[in-house]
């Protein structure tokens, strides 16, 4: 689509359904519509309107086309003054209806077969467009979005606003374009801000106004020196478009990263426009990166040969070339290879989005549970190999089904393996509304820079969270969260303290939309959210302390966003790893606590990997290219042996 075709493309027209016009037609020889007509354009602009019901039914010499002459007035340019708590400039997401009424819920089939988005965002599609699952319900009432989501393209609009989202992100002193009218404008930057309302009235007869939003936090971590991280974020592929441009550019993640107020965004090139966007790798910060804010280019493995034995998170590279090789197609067809390239570089590996494939083959949602896994998809299949290798520095959580990503993670931690956990959102392929729904925080020793984003992933010294609840300053008798190697030596069982600093922010009066997602199945989205966490219909939510990935404790905060000081004790018999949770919101990095030298290893989990071992082997080996196979098998066959060594030494 070239800048031409895009500035053709100037209307956005749909039917008026509602009352009291009838939402079809009712048989009568004459019948009046009354169609909504939406410009992104000021002046004079012609377009040709026509109209039948089908294939065949247009009129003799397609007489049911009118050209018609427009005389568009401009819109009004609306400056934002937007400030942050502390006063300073800032950006923010902004979403401005109209409240007007669009289109009827019985309008969903004319929905899904058109191209009509002068209502919402696609995201208000999104269950027509194969996501029945995500229980969404097209509203009785659509209110119009501005600017038009349908006609946003971020290759040639002033903004780079996305078409797939409801919000624009703006700076302080940038505008948007408005005509006369009362409008509804829903603030906010990210889930440290309390999202707030406000009515906008654009008067008519000026040409320019301006309006201040001063923004409010409810909890601010970077404050208390914890910073927030997404390490799965992509330009390109999934809602992404392919035409104008192959995805969108970094200034335009930058941009959404810096509205949600994601301190370090890591864009992932892959697969899908892969030799495009790979000309934005540069091994170092992008050029925008500030003191307070991180974008960096690295690589996802997807799309690639290895793909099908879990896609992985490759950050800190200096080259993006494996081994020299000019085409995805050459890249290995399995993954450790690829993950000692990475480490040999300097640069540190993590498989992405982790449940996927590690679904039980019998249902179940306990956690732990010993049901084998699928093995089946593109998560954290192979890790259950290469963690034997020491190959792999991170697991990703916060965008699969919980119990499934954190099964695979809690029977390896039992098994003695230490490998750290980091948050990620994979947007805009699993979740398009915003970077950052699944975040880390992490606290470094010193600067905020990538190298120390990058050391706190390595060391745990950092939490993940969906945003509505933080856990910080975790500690085990004097040892802290990614301090020391979180190793807690002890010569004998003793009973340990446990100590940390919990917060967690919920409507005092639970809303229809956090009962659905209070209720709703953990395989259904969000995955993780604070409203899974509620505790019936109260304020309140459950900290729990975990040992070797069962909870052995509970204290019970108010979600009022207030800090809590929590404080457990609890006798460690053998060798453990310690970590405090919020069920379905905010999980830490263990504490590992080491009785007499011995390692940790449970019997049951040591069983489970050897199994799921087998299983991956299974399903996987027929998509190894022959040439690879041996040396596939060899890698396989020494992760059973280094399992069955733990074996003998488990309790």
């Amino acid at each position: 689509m070239s800048e031409g075709q895009v500035a053709n493309r100037f209307l956005e027209l749909s039917i008026y359904r509602n009352r009291p016009l009838l939402p079809h037609l009712s048989g009568l020889k004459l019948e009046y519509a009354v169609l909504q007509i939406y410009c992104k354009d000021a002046g004079r602009r012609e377009a040709e309107l026509g109209f039948n019901i089908g294939q065949g039914t247009q009129d003799i010499g397609f007489r049911n086309t009118l050209n018609i002459l427009f005389d568009i007035q401009p819109s009004v340019l609306v400056k934002l003054n937007v400030k942050d708590v502390d006063g300073n400039p800032t950006m923010a997401s902004f979403i401005i209806s109209d409240g007007v009424e669009r289109l009827l819920d019985d309008s969903v089939t004319t929905i899904g077969n058109s191209d009509i988005r002068l209502a919402a965002a696609q995201r208000e599609f999104t269950p027509i467009f194969d996501r029945p699952e995500s229980g969404y319900k097209v509203p009785k009432q659509l209110t119009g979005i501005y600017p038009l989501p349908g006609r946003r393209v971020a290759a040639y609009d002033e903004y780079p606003d996305f078409f797939f989202q409801p919000q624009v992100y703006r700076s302080n002193g940038e505008h948007v374009m408005l005509p006369p009218g009362k409008y509804n404008v829903t603030y906010t930057r990210g889930p440290e801000y309390t999202p707030q309302q406000s009515e906008l009235v654009v008067p008519s007869g000026v040409k320019e106004m301006e309006a201040t939003f001063q923004l409010k936090r409810w909890v601010d971590l970077p404050s208390m020196g914890w910073f927030s991280s997404d390490h799965h974020v992509h330009a390109a592929g999934c809602m992404h478009y392919e035409s104008p441009e192959e995805g969108v550019k970094p200034g335009d993640m930058w941009r959404q990263s810096l509205g949600e107020a994601v301190n370090v965004a890591v864009v992932l090139a892959w697969g899908p426009s892969w030799y495009y966007q790979k000309q934005f790798f540069t091994g170092k910060d992008n050029p925008l990166s500030t003191r307070r804010n991180i974008l960096r280019q690295d690589v996802e493995v997807s799309g690639f040969p290895s793909s099908h034995a879990g896609h992985i998170v490759l950050l800190r590279l200096k080259d993006d070339d494996y081994m020299g090789k000019q085409t995805i197609e050459e890249w290995p067809s399995w993954t450790l290879p690829v993950l000692e390239w990475a480490h040999s570089q300097g640069g540190i590996t993590g498989y992405a989005h982790s449940g996927w494939g590690l679904e039980p083959v019998t249902p179940t949602r306990d956690l732990p549970n010993y049901v084998l896994p699928k093995m089946d998809n593109i998560g954290a299949n192979e890790y259950i190999v290469t963690v034997t290798q020491r190959a792999v520095d991170f697991y990703s959580a916060g965008d699969t089904p919980l119990p499934w990503e954190l099964n695979m993670w809690y029977h390896t931690l039992n098994s003695g393996f230490t490998t750290r956990l980091s948050g990620e959102t994979d947007f805009p392929c699993i979740y398009d509304e915003r970077v950052g729904l699944g975040r880390s925080y992490f606290k470094p020793q010193g600067e905020l820079t990538y190298d120390n984003f990058i050391a706190n992933i390595k060391s745990g010294r950092s939490y993940v969270t969906e945003g509505g609840s933080h856990i910080i300053d975790f500690i085990v008798n004097d040892v802290e969260m990614g301090v020391r190697d979180s190793r807690l030596m002890l010569k004998k069982a003793a009973t340990v303290k446990v100590s940390a600093k919990a917060i967690a922010n919920l409507p005092a009066v639970q809303t229809e939309e956090g009962k659905r997602i209070a209720n709703s199945d953990f395989t259904k989205q969000p995955y993780w959210h604070i409203e899974r966490a509620r505790l019936g219909s109260t304020r309140t939510v459950p900290v729990e302390l975990i040992v070797n990935g069962v909870p052995v404790d509970t204290a019970v905060v108010s979600a009022d966003g207030k800090w809590n000081d929590i404080n457990f004790q609890y006798a460690i018999k053998q060798s453990s790893w310690v970590a405090l949770r919020i069920p379905g919101s905010a999980h830490t990095n263990p504490v590992f606590v080491i009785i007499d030298n011995k390692p940790i290893a449970e019997k049951r989990s040591v069983e489970w990997c050897i199994q799921a071992l087998d299983q991956c082997w299974k399903t996987k080996q027929g998509n190894i290219r022959s040439e690879e196979r041996t040396s596939a098998k060899e890698a396989y066959d020494r992760a059973r042996r280094v399992y069955e060594e733990i074996l003998k030494q488990a309790n």
